[in-house]
């Protein structure tokens, strides 16, 4: 059995920083020192380590939140013994009604960080702005994006910052999401804003297992052969799901091998034929009798300088990474094959925030996934569908190996990490949106890029 990505392509310098003569010439000479990053692996606890919580006055969240994570099993003290270490810090801003409160964050957050151990994580939970009675509240609630992205790019040894606005009613839904941001699936996942409860609260906490939360799901995954497509195959079968796994024709040799050692269902179709909606949907209901989860991975780029570009090279990129999962999305829901409860996850790219040069038609495809998030999750809400994307940055894949050197070191240290992920990093936080406990998680779109200094 291959591995799901969790040694990375080979990073020259990321190894020699490591060794003890190449960490001394990377300090003195002030150079990007990209440390270990700690993943998950089978039988590892939630968190390994003690969560110490905090509360400014007036927060609604603290409670909740202590006993969400006591049920998966996580050692949680609001109190910090002398010389205690600390695997993380989770601080409940929610009654922060002020500028003069947000004191609260520093007073916490400065006594105890030379406490955490490296692969530390923090997060910070607060109200959305827009749900704030008052507007001191939502210009104080606002500022907390500033606090945990700066504090992300100082945090370092691996450890990552996140902030939670948690919508009022889903106090009781944020166990998957803690489970995530606190523990190693989210490696590198750092300086990220999530929203849980932005469409109104759940018809209530799902009760999964821990270890298989997609037991009895079935999964569809397109350009599933390769790359992050196999990766997240491979974490969603782990995770229990049925994996239907879509490429084209010429990728279905492996298709079918890693569909066959995962025991689920290849389909090996060009997604931008006309028939490919049909044909998947057939295969969905009379194999599997639907779906729960939708994966629009499948993506290619043609890049050129605007100036360049030819018509093919725009209207082949903008279909396959856009045009394709948008008919697909729309020929299962029209059919009623994704029921309530259902997962729609795309896959877009910083690229479709930030820009890139040479790559406008792929920028506006991935800008273009994005827009299906927005157009989507609140009216399939009512549904109780949830519809979220991830954005990876520089991810180590066999395209990445071929990039020429200097662009792919850039690539590399363009982060707070000053490493590449791994595609095991874009599967892990897909497993979270699809997880049956992240039903109030919806219309988020999460950078998986290590805090990418490109980007919002």
């Amino acid at each position: 059995m291959r591995e799901m990505g969790h040694t990375p392509m080979r990073d020259p310098y990321r190894f020699l920083a490591q060794t003890p003569v190449g960490n001394r010439v990377v300090k003195q000479l002030g150079l990007p020192n990209p440390p270990r990053l700690q993943r998950w692996t089978p039988g590892a606890p939630v968190v390994d380590g003690t969560v110490l919580l905090g509360s400014a006055d007036g927060g609604r969240l603290a409670g909740p939140v202590a006993a969400q994570l006591r049920t998966l099993a996580v050692p949680v003290s609001q109190e910090t013994e002398a010389a205690q270490r600390l695997r993380a810090l989770v601080f409940d801003a929610s009654g922060v009604t002020g500028p003069a409160g947000l004191v609260a964050l520093q007073e916490f957050c400065t006594p105890r960080l030379r406490s955490l151990e490296p692969n530390a994580r923090v997060v910070v939970l607060g109200t959305p702005p827009d749900a704030c009675g008052s507007t001191p509240a939502a210009v104080a609630q606002r500022a907390l994006e500033g606090f945990t992205r700066s504090l992300a790019k100082e945090i370092g040894h691996g450890g990552t910052v996140q902030l939670v606005y948690v919508g009022v009613g889903a106090e009781q839904a944020i166990s998957s999401t803690l489970a995530f941001l606190l523990g190693p699936k989210s490696a590198y996942v750092s300086g990220q804003v999530v929203r849980v409860g932005a469409f109104g609260a759940p018809a209530g906490p799902a009760a999964v297992d821990l270890e298989q939360p997609l037991t009895g799901k079935v999964a569809l995954v397109t350009g599933a052969s390769r790359g992050i497509g196999e990766a997240i195959a491979r974490v969603l079968s782990r995770d229990g799901a049925t994996v239907v796994g879509v490429d084209v024709p010429s990728a279905a040799g492996d298709l079918e091998t890693l569909m066959s050692e995962l025991t689920g269902d290849a389909v090996a179709v060009d997604i931008t034929t006309s028939d490919a909606p049909t044909r998947i949907a057939d295969r969905l209901r009379h194999g599997h009798g639907g779906v729960d989860v939708v994966v629009h991975n499948a993506g290619i780029t043609r890049d050129k300088k605007l100036a360049n570009m030819q018509a093919d090279g725009w209207t082949a990129t903008v279909d396959v990474n856009l045009g394709a999962p948008l008919r697909i999305t729309e020929s299962l829901l029209e059919q009623h094959l994704l029921d309530a409860d259902g997962r729609i996850i795309g896959v877009s790219s910083i690229a479709g925030i930030a820009g890139n040069a040479g790559q406008a038609n792929y920028a506006t495809s991935k800008a273009g996934v994005i827009g299906l998030v927005d157009a989507l999750s609140g009216r399939l809400a009512p549904r109780r569908i949830t519809v979220n994307a991830v954005a990876p940055g520089f991810i180590e894949t066999p395209m990445t190996a071929r990039m020429p050197m200097v662009i792919r070191e850039v690539g590399r240290r363009m982060n707070s990490m000053g490493q590449g992920g791994l595609p095991v990093d874009v599967a892990e936080t897909i497993a979270w949106f699809a997880n049956p406990s992240s039903s109030a998680v919806s219309g988020n779109v999460v950078r998986v890029c290590g805090q990418s200094l490109l980007g919002a």
